[in-house]
């Protein structure tokens, strides 16, 4: 009879033929600091013939937490995720291929994640051990609470990540019966209808390797006939779930680039005559008919816009030509015409083709070089000024007209624009002469808005890189990997006011992308020029804990509880915590935790208390902190959440603490038509 209480994860196995990388994958579940009473691991044999199975007893038989099944061979990794699944008791799921193995830490540091932010599924970090390709984009930095309409998530469709199982069972979803491309429409249903989506980062959880014997099923069922049910099954699998616009088109992108145009360019050539024309041709020629929309088309690149128009006019032979020559002409060069940039494809303006020139524009897709080398206060008063160089990919550098440009960040403006100085530079990387691409700017803080400071607010830097009639705007960030230090994140400095405002505080920082911005505040106090708050986020080990850090300067560190964080209610209550200090690069660092669990329902403004001078300091709202939920034992174990307010003129930090409406939670949980209707009807 199985135990009362069911462990927090199931950990699946499918096992085919798979030693021996299998020992390593199975002793690294059962190695998790998770803890085994925590954990369950199935893993199904399915048919093996090399020992795999063996091997399973073996190990079973000194792990009780290890279940192993046997199965007749069912023909690929889906069959024994499906059994896995059927007997599965955990809270959550996670899918481990017998090639890979896991980090010590990876299970304990997901299921925190999922549980401290409610979300139905959970990435962590994937590494390559021996050169297998895995995504990068997605794991740049931690992300409590995201979605696939605003983070790279939607990138990686394999199934090795962490899922809530009533997730799975409220959907009813297996994986179906393919060799290759089973788990995608899988995965692609999770994210679609999963309450939140997170990421861990900043550990190594999923390692990824190439079989030793080479029989991966990605390289042993890598034909056409092998992936075509399952991308037909990807591209229904987003209609059904996903309301056409612009997210439906955002989402469909990704399986026009990777699973129609990729594999017809490097695959359709392979096939047979017979089968390419009759078999194959028809079958992406309805894809491309049924499900690129125009706004799918204007995002994706020049080779593959090409492709999809010959699909879309039924021209077989010129598609194939294409797809034969596809490397040749990658490097056919471009062209620059009334400020569009085009690919030199041997198509191009030939009469004979008569294909529209905008399949081959590539203007808004070539890649934009830029450096921020400098970042620094010019002199005393406001002036910042920045230095680096900025280019267009393909497109030679002639009398650039580059501007900067800030913007505030969560409402619309025009932006502020600043022409740059032109500087030399010399051996920079890409195509074309780019010497004039260098750039410095003076941007005076204390006049930048028409003679006065800049609101208050968060302002982000942007770039109009200009040149030959060519525009691309982008964010300003430093280099990858810069080591973040007082070289490129200036000290925060008062400002002089104009006609309109008074003093304001300028705090230059860089965000998790590495994108300069600019925190502006109102000068209230000398407190708020000497605390710099740098980070916001509830604590992953405990639930409905605010853990502030940030860093002090202009002063020795502070005597214990000389300042404190504070929650201020409307009604004059409040709540405070002690910072904890500490020398850092910076000056004094320091973390304070806040247990906003404890806070009475309402609204609660974060701040910082020096007690000797009764100085206050807005915590800013820098974006980026989602809500979290809790249960309070003393309230008969009833729910409630902790949520940011949008920022106000004061741009502080503004948390509502209240208990969970219990009927509208559970209506969305138990009703999947009213769940569409009060969550996913918001897509619109």
């Amino acid at each position: 009879m199985p135990p009362a209480d069911p462990p927090r994860v199931s950990v699946i196995i499918p096992a085919y033929n798979s030693m021996p990388e299998l020992t390593r994958c199975v002793t690294s579940a059962m190695e998790q600091t998770l803890g085994l009473d925590m954990i369950e691991i199935i893993a199904v044999d399915d048919g093996s013939t090399d020992g795999t199975g063996a091997e399973l007893d073996r190990l079973g038989r000194s792990c009780p937490a290890l279940r192993v099944v046997h199965q007749t061979n069912s023909g690929g990794a889906g069959g024994p995720r499906n059994t896995g699944l059927d007997i599965a008791r955990g809270d959550y799921v996670f899918f481990l291929d017998s090639d890979d193995y896991l980090g010590p830490d990876a299970l304990r540091r997901m299921v925190a994640m999922a549980d401290e932010n409610g979300t139905d599924v959970v990435l962590g970090k994937m590494v390559s051990v021996d050169g297998r390709a895995v995504p990068t984009a997605v794991f740049q930095h931690n992300q409590p609470r995201t979605d696939v309409f605003s983070s790279h998530a939607y990138r990686t469709l394999g199934c090795w990540k962490l899922f809530r199982r009533s997730l799975i069972e409220r959907l009813h979803l297996r994986f179906p019966p393919y060799r290759n491309c089973e788990d995608k429409p899988f995965t692609a249903a999770a994210y679609l209808n999963a309450d939140g989506v997170s990421v861990v980062a900043d550990y190594d959880c999923y390692y990824v390797r190439n079989r030793q014997n080479g029989n991966n099923l990605t390289r042993t069922a890598a034909a056409l006939s092998h992936r075509l049910d399952g991308t037909r099954l990807c591209f229904e699998t987003v209609a059904r779930y996903v309301e056409p616009g612009p997210r439906q088109d955002r989402i469909m992108r990704r399986h026009v680039e990777w699973e129609l145009c990729g594999p017809l360019r490097a695959l359709l050539p392979q096939e047979s005559e017979q089968e390419a024309r009759e078999r194959f041709f028809p079958e992406f020629r309805r894809w491309a008919l049924s499900y690129v929309t125009e706004g799918v088309f204007q995002q994706i690149s020049p080779p593959d816009r090409l492709l999809i128009h010959l699909l879309r006019t039924d021209r077989y032979d010129d598609l194939m030509a294409v797809a034969r020559c596809a490397k040749e002409d990658a490097g056919r060069g471009y062209l620059v015409d009334k400020g569009r940039v085009y690919w030199c494809h041997p198509f191009f303006r030939d009469p004979a083709k008569a294909v529209p020139d905008d399949c081959f524009d590539a203007t808004d897709r070539l890649p934009v070089h830029t450096e921020l080398a400098e970042a620094a206060w010019q002199g005393d008063g406001g002036v910042l000024r920045l230095a680096g160089h900025a280019y267009i990919e393909h497109v030679a550098t002639v009398d650039p007209g580059t501007q900067l440009v800030l913007r505030p960040r969560g409402f619309p403006h025009p932006g502020i624009r600043r022409p740059v100085t032109v500087r030399t530079v010399r051996n920079l990387p890409g195509e074309g002469s780019h010497d004039k691409a260098g750039f410095s700017v003076a941007v005076d803080l204390g006049t930048a808005a028409g003679g006065d400071p800049l609101d208050p607010g968060v302002w982000e830097f942007f770039l109009d890189v200009r040149t030959q009639g060519v525009s691309r705007t982008v964010r300003l960030r430093r280099p990858c990997g810069d080591a973040r230090d007082a070289r490129t994140s200036p000290a925060q400095r008062v400002v002089a006011g104009g006609s309109r405002h008074q003093h304001t505080v300028v705090r230059p920082f860089f965000g998790p992308d590495d994108t300069l911005s600019l925190d502006v505040r109102p000068d209230r106090n000398q407190l708020s020029q000497t605390c710099h708050v740098t980070s916001t986020v509830w604590d992953v080990s405990a639930r409905g804990h605010l853990i502030v850090s940030g860093f002090l300067t202009g002063q020795a560190r502070p005597a214990p509880g000389a300042i404190t964080l504070c929650a201020e209610a409307a009604s004059g209550s409040v709540h405070e915590v002690p910072l904890h200090c500490s020398a850092d690069g910076n000056g004094t660092g320091f973390t304070a935790r806040l247990p906003v669990r404890t806070l009475p329902p309402g609204r609660w403004t974060i701040t910082l208390h020096a007690n000797e001078t009764k100085e206050t300091a807005d915590v800013p709202d820098l974006g980026g902190l989602t809500g979290t939920h809790w249960f309070r034992p003393s309230r008969l174990g009833r729910p409630y959440y902790a949520k940011p307010l949008p920022p106000g003129r004061r741009q502080a930090l503004v948390l509502r603490v209240a208990p969970v409406r219990l009927a509208t939670a559970l209506r969305r949980r138990l009703d999947p038509r009213g769940w569409a209707r009060g969550r996913w009807g918001r897509r619109g």
